[in-house]
């Protein structure tokens, strides 16, 4: 090919050998880095698609590759670059950063077949380290994807001298996917998982989105436009109608003006002495799929008087009904809850320690306080319980011309005072939070808290999906002889928050918007088919842990087992497969003319080097097509081919030791050929 010419199809078949598996192994490794692109530094995926564009225009321009001084700097200066960027070369980040680099810059030096094997290696770790940020069904497609396209570089890779075509290559590599699949399959059902050696990084799902441990106003509009999971329910049989699902989380009581935080944050098992939960009728028994928060908290409906069982965690529930875990939840959970819709917690009679429900500090909201001590000073609330005075605040937020948006613009100083007075429009924190100051101004503890309201049933698998974007904040108000008692004041202002399925959409996208426009119908079961998928594999796949891989040896007679004999039902089934594979080989070797299969094997290593034949054909009519095609280069096998041939048909075949150990002879000369 002319240097300059334009690349075209045409062009690209007519390439050298080397220039077009070059072309194929740097397209598939392209496609291993393109999901890292969101994780690495900018200046490393710049400088990944610059290398590797630059080793496509070498290949196809057959230009020289650069000298070993350009890679030495090259790399001194990427590895300063990653200390600088990540403050260490060593850990998750760093590590992934540096193997980028060191796949992508030896793709410059790529001159031999031990090269080849060095990025082949190098593009296999890159692969797996996609799943130290997602696990994600599509992800493991894409990689499913990558693997294939690596195998069959490395298939052609060792196929001989010619232009094979890759779609051979790619059969190959797709058989051997195939028939390692019952293998893999094995060892993903019985490996034994010991954490930390099995399982994904702590780290790895820093970033996530969700409930926070405190609350300033404004911070909980933008979970509502994350359409992300955060949990899946099954409930076990009818589940509560929708306005009843309130799952609660992190429960908020300090106030400094600005941000609400929580009153407890430790795990102490002597917390959960102190809730005084008691709980009437009949309860609710479901199980939670909870997605990674790297948040030491776990969500149930309200209130679960039983610890959920959370294999790997300790859990215990807070004073204020929050379950807590004795450590963040970095991957995916699976537990069953057990919650009572009817309940009472909290102390039922005064009590010094609610006091911390009332403060408020000095310098804020001044004009909420004012209201309160109008409604106090009101003749009609002279002697007004305290639930009198909480409908009170909830019928002014039915009629005071409240709204309830994402949008409500920016709050300052005095976030209640802007809500109750000036804007009057807020998300479900903005009103939580002014209700609870409202409150706590007419010297009644309240507090706030965070978690998920509602959610939907999908359709295809029947599991209820809550969605970040189901993040919710209602407060809680105490009264003698009640205790703590649930207040929701959003749905004074939009009933449809807590109602049938009305929520505020997060803006879609291009494609979202045309399909939802186009068929509604068919937009919402594609989604539900797609999470339905997903659910599957992050039940069967994403949270296959050691107890249920020790619920299987159960099935299977096991009284108590364990990891150990985990390794011996994995061993027994390695030796078993081992001695069936090594019987069924002896028997195929005995039914078939072992001189008959050496000159199949030579056929089929031809028909590799493009070098066709029919089965008629002798073994003296492909040495000659070897001679004819290869010349010298040929030599050696032309000689094994009329050796074989003799071996059949010479005056000499017909001794039987000779025969053996002619073939013998025959099978070495040929392991070393091919």
């Amino acid at each position: 090919m002319l240097k300059g010419a334009p690349f075209s199809a045409s062009a690209l078949r007519n390439l050298p050998r080397d220039s077009r598996d070059t072309l194929f192994l740097l397209a598939v490794i392209a496609w291993v880095l393109l999901p890292q692109a969101a994780h690495l530094p900018l200046w490393c995926s710049a400088l990944a698609a610059a290398v590797l564009a630059w080793r496509g225009w070498l290949a196809v321009q057959s230009r020289s590759l650069p000298g070993k001084w350009v890679l030495l700097a090259l790399l001194a200066l990427t590895i300063a670059a990653t200390y600088a960027t990540h403050k260490t070369l060593l850990g998750r980040d760093a590590g992934v950063t540096l193997l980028v680099v060191l796949l992508t810059l030896k793709t410059l030096e790529l001159r031999a077949r031990r090269d080849a094997f060095v990025v082949f290696f190098l593009g296999f770790f890159c692969m797996l380290s996609n799943f130290f940020y997602s696990q994600s069904l599509l992800t493991a497609f894409s990689m499913l994807l990558g693997l294939l396209g690596l195998l069959t570089a490395v298939v052609n890779a060792h196929m001989p001298v010619g232009k094979p075509p890759l779609a051979q290559a790619a059969k190959t590599a797709g058989w051997m996917a195939l028939l390692g699949a019952p293998i893999m399959l094995v060892l993903f059902v019985l490996f034994p998982r010991m954490a930390p050696l099995w399982g994904v990084p702590s780290d790895a799902m820093t970033g996530r989105s969700g409930l926070s441990a405190s609350m300033e106003v404004g911070t909980m509009a933008s979970l509502a436009l994350d359409e992300s999971v955060a949990m899946r329910i099954r409930f076990q049989g009818e589940p509560p109608p929708q306005r009843a699902l309130y799952f609660r989380g992190p429960v908020l009581s300090r106030f400094d003006g600005r941000q609400w935080q929580p009153q407890h944050t430790e795990f102490s098992p002597r917390h959960e002495l102190q809730a005084g939960l008691q709980v009437t009728g009949d309860p609710i028994d479901y199980e939670v799929t909870l997605e990674p928060s790297r948040q030491p908290w776990l969500i149930v409906l309200e209130a679960a008087a039983q610890r959920p069982e959370v294999p790997g965690y300790r859990s215990v529930m807070l004073p204020d009904l929050q379950w807590l875990t004795n450590r963040p939840i970095t991957d995916i959970v699976r537990y069953k809850a057990r919650s009572f819709p009817a309940f009472t917690h909290g102390p039922l009679q005064p009590d010094p320690g609610l006091q911390a429900f009332v403060d408020l500090p000095p310098g804020f909201n001044p004009r909420t306080q004012a209201l309160a001590d109008e409604i106090r000073r009101d003749p009609r609330h002279a002697q007004a319980s305290t639930s009198t005075l909480v409908q009170v605040a909830l019928e002014r937020l039915r009629t005071g011309g409240y709204t309830y948006t994402l949008e409500p613009g920016v709050f300052g100083r005095h976030t209640a005072d802007e809500f109750w007075f000036d804007s009057k429009q807020g998300f479900c924190e903005h009103i939580a939070s002014s209700f609870v100051i409202l409150m706590r101004a007419m010297n009644i503890p309240a507090r706030i808290v965070t978690g998920y309201q509602g959610g939907e049933r999908n359709s295809v698998d029947g599991f209820w999906v809550v969605r970040q974007s189901d993040a919710h904040a209602w407060a809680e108000v105490w009264q003698a002889g009640a205790g703590w008692v649930r207040v929701d004041p959003t749905s004074a202002v939009a009933p449809g928050r807590t109602g049938a399925f009305q929520r505020l959409a997060a803006p879609r996208g291009v494609v979202a918007e045309a399909l939802g426009n186009f068929s509604p119908t068919l937009s919402a079961q594609l989604r539900a088919t797609w999470e339905a998928v997903n659910n599957s594999w992050s039940q069967w796949v994403l949270n296959y842990t050691q107890g249920k891989q020790l619920d299987l040896l159960k099935n299977i007679g096991f009284e108590s087992p364990s990891w150990q004999d985990l390794s011996v039902v994995l061993f027994v089934l390695i030796v078993l497969t081992s001695l069936a594979g090594a019987a069924w080989t002896l028997w195929e070797r005995s039914q078939h003319d072992p001189w008959l299969r050496l000159l199949i094997r030579a056929r089929k290593h031809l028909a590799r080097a493009g070098i066709d034949s029919t089965p008629a054909a002798s073994p003296r009519h492909l040495a000659l097509q070897v001679l004819a095609r290869q010349g010298s280069q040929g030599q050696a096998l032309h000689d094994w081919l009329m050796a074989l041939e003799r071996q059949r048909y010479g005056a000499a075949s017909a001794s039987q030791p000779h025969h053996q150990r002619a073939l013998k002879q025959l099978r070495q000369q040929w392991r070393r050929l091919s």
